[in-house]
């Protein structure tokens, strides 16, 4: 036989012992000797024998696995959303299986499809920035299927969300901004369709107002794919007129705030002496450009582990019981760093 293909039977024949007691001998069930203990486990070693997880999921009616849908695998803070997962998921028993949809619908819901023909127990998503028609995840909650939803919030109701306070993390970049003398502040938004942008928009135009600025429309301006080249570009051209332009940037995250720096480098403006910069997300590299970028923390592997344990409750809960609808809402931390120190 090859190795790894070992099934219980074969060790049951080829020591002359019952398939039961190979079965036992590997769970270090009571009753069995130490020596038929040993001779089992040595062989099954000898054989690289692994328990098939299918028959082992069918006779619990769980697969022991979840699936993890994200937009991006390179993303800083869903590097660490994942750590966290991983860390609530081994801990349990669990194995994890991940999918990045590249911001893309249409890989959002064909790897809905694989996962759930590997029969998964449950989902933790942070859907695409293409997703605006939720129908296919409302089909699987009305069937009970555990689904949480993190960082991004569907615009479904009594589901199970973990976000941060995205409207305070704004709110507190652009009053730093202001209390630093900066006072036509730009802001250089997310997609428009998110929840998270829209937070992060009211934050900023808040802090504005309770300052006493008034928001310019032309200052805020999307950028829907989050691209350092995208930024730049958006920068050079709000930049362009020098009679009226910005001294400051928030930025909606830390990619887009790096190619607003390079731009306004390359226009040959200071930073943060002639335009101050706040991004958001605290990606590793925030710290170590130069000048070294303020931004907004996220509590990516608290959030990770946070949406795990809700998970798993909701696998772990009763046949013909249900589960409340959920938000919990972390909370994030301003990181003030050189590129927005004026005074």
């Amino acid at each position: 036989m090859k190795l790894g293909q070992a099934t219980i039977k074969d060790i049951a024949k080829e020591l002359n012992v019952s398939s039961s007691t190979v079965s036992r001998a590997l769970k270090d069930y009571p009753g069995i000797s130490d020596e038929t203990k040993r001779r089992v486990k040595e062989l099954a070693e000898k054989l690289n024998y692994r328990p098939n997880a299918v028959a082992l999921s069918l006779r619990k009616s769980k697969s022991f696995t979840i699936g993890v849908i994200i937009p991006e695998v390179v993303h800083f803070f869903f590097s660490t959303v994942i750590s966290g997962i991983e860390e609530v998921a081994f801990t349990n028993g669990y194995n994890v299986i991940l999918c990045q949809t590249n911001e893309k619908l249409s890989r959002e819901q064909s790897s809905i499809e694989t996962m759930l023909s590997n029969q998964i127990d449950g989902f933790l998503v942070s859907f695409s920035r293409e997703t605006t028609d939720f129908s296919h995840f409302k089909k699987l909650l009305d069937l009970g299927f555990p689904i949480v939803f993190f960082d991004r919030l569907p615009d479904l109701e009594n589901t199970v969300n973990v976000t941060v306070n995205d409207y305070q993390g704004a709110y507190d970049a652009v009053s730093h901004l202001i209390a630093q003398g900066y006072k036509k502040i730009a802001h250089l938004s997310g997609p428009r369709n998110l929840s998270i942008s829209k937070k992060r928009k009211e934050g900023y135009l808040d802090a504005l107002k309770i300052a006493g600025y008034e928001p310019q429309p032309d200052w805020i301006i999307e950028c829907p794919y989050g691209t350092e080249k995208e930024s730049f570009d958006i920068t050079t051209e709000l930049f362009k007129n020098p009679e009226n332009i910005p001294d400051a940037i928030f930025a909606h995250h830390d990619i887009v705030a790096a190619g607003a720096m390079m731009a306004l480098r390359n226009l040959g403006l200071r930073i943060p002496e002639d335009v101050g910069v706040v991004g958001y997300s605290n990606w590793q590299f925030s710290s170590m450009i130069d000048p070294p970028l303020s931004t907004v923390s996220q509590p990516g592997f608290k959030i990770g582990e946070q949406s795990s344990k809700l998970l798993l409750e909701m696998i772990n809960t009763k046949k013909g019981q249900s589960w409340e609808p959920k938000n919990i809402v972390l909370d994030t931390e301003l990181l003030v760093r050189k590129s927005s120190v004026k005074v």
